[in-house]
């Protein structure tokens, strides 16, 4: 995923503008690895393998997701039943 498209991503279901955790990434600056967060309904959306997944959350799969989400130290919120990461990711986090 290039970095030009986080511009143009917004949240799906409230359309805020989305905060962006890089774990991984190519020296051509694609981002292969890392989690699109939106502050305000608190749902995360992984990058894997370059592609954002955003899809609805009842089409997605949380177990092809969770073995990303725990090689990245995060978990999800069990009691939510949603896409939810279980501590938001502050934008402190974001910058180190």
């Amino acid at each position: 995923m290039n970095r030009k498209l986080l511009d143009r991503l917004c949240c799906p279901f409230d359309k805020s503008d989305l905060q962006v955790q890089i774990f991984h990434e190519t020296e051509d600056h694609e981002i292969i690895e890392g989690l699109l967060s939106c502050p305000s309904c608190e749902r995360y959306f992984p990058i894997i393998y370059g592609i954002p997944i955003m899809t609805p959350d009842q089409y997605r799969e949380k177990s092809l997701e969770l073995p990303s989400l725990k090689r990245w130290g995060l978990e999800l919120d069990a009691e939510s039943g949603s896409f939810r990461l279980e501590k938001p990711i502050s934008p402190k986090e974001l910058e180190g």
